[in-house]
């Protein structure tokens, strides 16, 4: 600061300090608070009202749908054998496998191959028949379980008190549309007493973060059980505890696996990035001339400028099952059937690198560039080997662009959604990013997606504060990756 006011003066050094602070605040603070605003509310589908909510729309839908069943001065059918029966367009009328018959569009009823009726386009219901089933008549009842509740189930009536209604299918047609609206104006009237004692509660709740450490059952057969139980993932997840078996019942906690194997293929990528970018970086910086350096670069930098998007959907023309290698392999006789690349894991790992790789080697660049030649040519002189070398001279130098690169692609690779999603085509586990946009835009529920944003944010943050301890790499070092 004191090297700043000494330079630019106060006037423009406060300038800077502000553009700098608002900087941070407005593209790092002010997204991650409401990130965290986000996470920390309840979601609109776990208050008790939205139970009220729903019952009043699937209601409303019932009696409308009901009404198209009305009889229209149509006598009922005659009754078939097992059942009642309901005329079809062209009066005849066909027993469902229940008992029930369903009016087809061509005039003639159907059954339904699970016993429930269907309805028809043009099949009018006859006055005291059973209607077809509807869904929302079928979930028009007062008895609901409400979300809230932990242990014991509470449902909707019992906890105000009130007689339970719902939309009863013996009964005809229009004392249905009746029930059905009794059940709305049930609804309609809890609704508002919720609405009224939520206003009161406070809307913080730690249940979004919860929801990332909730074991899900796995059904499994005994030979899938089995199968399972050998795959090697499913050894190292039983062993952190992400997985077990309870009363013969195999659970999983679904988010923390996710974020674990994220987090493995990530650090993995980053790994194959160092071993692969150290020696072009080294090549590039200490064992070519300046001259010869200029067009290694070049050979790096060129393919860069092809938007990530286009490089990405190329990589799907050269692993794809009719794609380049499965053309060579064929050509070659090596392979009779096409090679599944889409499935392995490792194509990711290669494409991310490939996508990631200028993060890892510039910042090693930068710092071997200003390592003096002087000191390798004198540790070979003292009969230093070449790999140490590189252990006791250059890799100490290089630290911090070590450490920036790593950073740098970790981050990355852990954040990565178009190349897991666009490479794997989903023949693959997906990512912890995927899951992170299936809960924003997929299953519409915002509030789980910005806990596992946030908690994904902090857990990423202390793997790379871990990593700086382990390198002894402190801030002030990154100065000189420049």
């Amino acid at each position: 600061m004191n090297e700043l006011l000494r330079s630019y003066g106060r006037g423009l050094t406060a300038v800077f300090v502000a553009a700098v602070l608002g900087w941070a605040a407005l593209l790092i603070l002010l997204p991650q608070v409401t990130m965290l605003e986000r996470a920390l509310t309840t979601p609109s589908r776990s208050l008790d009202s939205a139970v009220a909510a729903t019952l009043v729309r699937d209601a409303e839908t019932c009696a409308n749908a009901l009404k198209s069943y009305l009889p229209e001065d149509t006598p009922a059918a005659p009754a078939a054998p097992g059942g009642l029966a309901v005329p079809s367009a062209s009066g005849m009328a066909v027993p469902s496998a229940s008992g029930m018959a369903v009016p087809s569009a061509g005039g003639m009823a159907i059954p339904s191959a699970g016993g429930m009726g269907v309805p028809s386009m043009t099949g009018a219901t006859a006055a005291g028949a059973l209607r077809p089933y509807i869904l929302q008549c079928d979930r028009a009842d007062t008895r609901a379980a409400l979300p809230s509740t932990a242990g014991a189930t509470e449902y909707l009536n019992d906890r105000y008190g009130r007689d339970r209604l719902r939309v009863d299918p013996a009964q005809p047609v229009a004392a249905q549309i009746d029930a059905a609206r009794a059940v709305m104006a049930e609804a309609e009237e809890l609704f508002d007493l919720m609405r009224a004692e939520e206003a009161t509660r406070s809307p913080w709740t730690l249940s979004n973060f919860g929801t990332l450490v909730q074991p899900v059952l796995i059904p499994l057969t005994a030979e899938m059980k089995a199968a399972e139980a050998a795959d090697p993932w499913n050894r190292a997840f039983t062993l952190l505890g992400l997985r077990f078996e309870r009363d013969g019942e195999i659970y999983q906690r679904i988010g923390l696996v996710t974020l674990t194997r994220t987090l493995g293929y990530a650090m993995l990528a980053t790994l194959l990035a160092l071993l692969l970018c150290y020696p072009v970086a080294y090549k590039v910086a200490l064992a070519t001339p300046p001259d010869r350096a200029v067009w290694l670069f070049l050979g790096l930098v060129i393919p860069y400028a092809i938007v990530e998007l286009m490089r990405v959907y190329a990589w799907t023309a050269i692993i794809d099952n009719q794609g380049l290698l499965n053309g060579l392999l064929s050509w070659a006789g090596l392979t009779d059937e096409p090679v599944q690349f889409k499935r392995m894991p490792g194509t990711v790992f290669l494409v991310i690198v490939y996508t990631y790789v200028l993060f890892m080697v510039f910042p090693i660049f930068n710092v071997m560039s200003t390592l003096d030649r002087n000191q390798i040519e004198a540790a070979r002189d003292l009969g230093a080997r070449e790999w140490r070398v590189h252990w006791r001279v250059i890799m100490p130098h290089a630290k911090p662009g070590i450490a920036v690169g790593c950073i740098a692609t970790f981050m990355l690779a852990a954040g990565a959604f178009s190349v897991p999603r666009i490479i794997s085509s989903g023949l693959q586990a997906e990512w912890f990013s995927q899951t992170i946009y299936n809960k924003f835009f997929e299953s519409e529920n915002s509030n789980v997606g910005a806990a596992y944003s946030f908690g994904y944010t902090f857990v990423c943050f202390v793997i790379v504060a871990a990593f700086m301890a382990v390198m002894r790499t402190r801030l002030k070092d990154f100065a000189r990756v420049r």
